[in-house]
């Protein structure tokens, strides 16, 4: 990547953009990466860390650096969600480790699977969550035993590498990508190529904030560019060449923003270089100066897509980039390849629902023998918490199912269980207020049994806090944790709703509505409640979210 062409280099303190000038530190956060690159770390895990144990971990690299390696400290056992805003980190923290595994595109192999699941057995008390990037997040793991554990994943083409941080995550890609006849291109290459290139490159390892990606040529559009910092999306031109429609600035958290369409067509063999260039403004204009504010989507706000079209162009690629078309709407409401699916070869492709993106190692080894036994041993990642088997012939898809359906992972799950998301939650997350995983399971159980007939797509999201990881504002129905008074007027654990959020054609985030929240106890009669009433006062064909736009107030509450 050239270096941009400045017009001035005055320093200017504005919002901490190294592009005009103000390069010094501005908050802790800020000052932590100046004094030593997250990269750095890992020779300190191997060497220092990892033999004088969790008591021998510098506290800048503990709370700050260690995330460039994929490891954050794990909530303490028996923390009360009313106590996360009041504790200081180092009482809120366990000295255990989640671990979180990368999985770009969401690809993996048997072997590659099965060294996960032996990792979660042997260092992490036998629990695994796939979660809604595509990866695999591992705990209970003691910082004496990574540099084995890095090792493990390392023999069979895995790593931990800017799995967290400041820094390019993990790349979504269609877990079909190259599977299916009905994309608009594969990405596979383009993605894999971005990944070896620039994934550990001090050039961008020391980025504002975290930076998400997604590249895709899926007719469903899984991998939600509409909430990513950068997308490629799969296009076709009018000249019936196929590429890709990029978007930029999108997230979620306490400010969701969804990501704008630049309007330029990229060919294939520009996308890694369109991306280092985008991640490059990200880094040089970022707002650095405050924490909550330095995240690409502010960026885009304040320049729209024309200036950011102009810089990307005249400062980083030094040529133009043609109009390009908008992406067709997705083809299904459903984008998370659950379900059986022809694959352009001839065999199927086997999706399945997880409870909630929980799992652990003994049942991730069985997948892998089942998908060595059944396919050719490639299994794929969604990011809707769910695994896809590849390469099954027409005559074993059904015992497949089967066999599955033994170990509870369902192929044709209810719409409760497949809609149904959660994040880490309580349970081992120092930043949520409420438990997640077991209360979500729980919730779509008590659904299936009270609303048996119900058959509508639904996603229903359980976020523990307002940091939005199981993506609660674009969800039917989105839990947001948080401290609720019941009918005593004790505070307890629950949630604030909102409703009707999308993404797609004329994509919205949910409403909400003042002072209304649920307790964790009452979420169950409430979705019943709400569902019921919808089924009453529906128009033909009507999905929630067009509903929940139009409703009464009334309906909702």
């Amino acid at each position: 990547m050239s270096s941009p062409t400045r017009t001035s280099s005055r320093p200017a303190r504005g919002q901490g953009q190294w592009a005009l000038g103000y390069r010094e530190p501005l908050n802790p956060n800020e000052r932590m990466k100046k004094d030593s690159d997250g990269l750095e770390v890992r020779q300190r895990i191997i060497d220092i860390y990892s033999k004088g144990g969790f008591d021998s971990i510098d506290p800048g690299d503990l709370r700050g650096r260690m995330r460039w390696f994929g490891l954050y400290t794990q909530r303490a056992q028996g923390i009360p969600g009313g106590k996360t805003a009041v504790l200081e980190p180092e009482e809120l923290e366990d000295r255990y480790f989640m671990l979180r595994v990368r999985i770009d595109g969401g690809q993996l192999t048997s072997d590659q699977l099965r060294a996960i699941a032996g990792i979660s057995t042997d260092f992490g008390r036998d629990v695994a969550d796939v979660t809604d990037r595509q990866n695999v997040q591992l705990h209970w793991i003691r910082i004496e035993d990574v540099p084995a554990i890095w090792e493990r994943l390392e023999a069979v083409g895995l790593g931990t590498t800017e799995a967290c941080g400041d820094t390019p995550r993990v790349m979504l890609g269609c877990p079909l990508a190259g599977i299916l006849a009905d994309e608009v291109l594969d990405a596979t290459g383009v993605l894999a190529e971005t990944v070896e290139k620039y994934v550990g490159d001090p050039a961008f390892s020391n980025l504002p904030r975290k930076w998400k990606t997604s590249m895709s040529g899926c007719v469903d559009h899984c991998t939600g560019h509409e909430i990513n910092d950068v997308s490629f999306v799969g296009v076709r031109n009018d000249d019936g060449e196929v590429g890709y429609d990029l978007w930029i600035g999108g997230g979620l958290s306490t400010n969701p923003k969804f990501a704008q369409r630049i309007g330029v067509f990229v060919r294939p063999d520009q996308v890694t270089e369109v991306w280092a260039a985008a991640t490059s403004i990200f880094r040089d204009y970022g707002y650095r100066r405050q924490r909550n504010h330095a995240r690409m989507k502010f960026l885009m706000a304040d320049w729209g897509p024309e200036k950011f079209r102009q810089v990307l162009q005249d400062e980083y690629l030094h040529a133009a980039l043609p109009d390009g078309p908008a992406a067709a709407p997705p083809a299904h409401d459903e984008r998370d390849h659950v379900g059986v699916s022809r694959q352009k070869d001839g065999r199927n492709a086997v999706g399945f629902a997880l409870r909630t993106g929980r799992i652990g190692g003994t049942l991730l080894a069985t997948v892998a023998g089942l998908a060595d036994e059944f396919g050719a041993g490639r299994i794929r990642t969604t990011a809707q918490q769910k695994l896809v088997i590849l390469d099954v012939p027409d005559e074993a898809v059904e015992e497949l199912v089967a066999r599955l359906a033994d170990h509870d992972l369902q192929v044709r799950p209810s719409v409760f269980r497949r809609g149904t998301m959660a994040c880490t939650g309580l349970e081992f997350c120092k930043l949520a207020i409420v438990e997640t995983k077991g209360h979500a399971q729980d919730l779509y159980t008590e659904l299936e049994k009270r609303l048996p007939d119900f058959d509508e797509p639904i996603s229903i999201n359980v976020n523990g806090c307002p940091n939005s990881c199981a993506r609660f504002q674009t969800a039917d129905i989105g839990f947001k944790g948080s401290m609720v008074k019941d009918e005593s007027g004790e505070m307890v654990e629950g949630f604030q709703v909102h409703l009707g959020g999308h993404l797609g054609v004329e994509a919205a985030f949910g409403r909400k509505f003042r002072g209304h929240k649920v307790t964790k106890d009452e979420t169950a009669d409430y979705c019943e409640r709400v569902l019921r009433t919808y089924q009453q006062q529906r128009q033909p064909g009507e999905r929630f979210a067009a509903y929940v736009a139009r409703a009464d107030e009334a309906w909702l509450v």
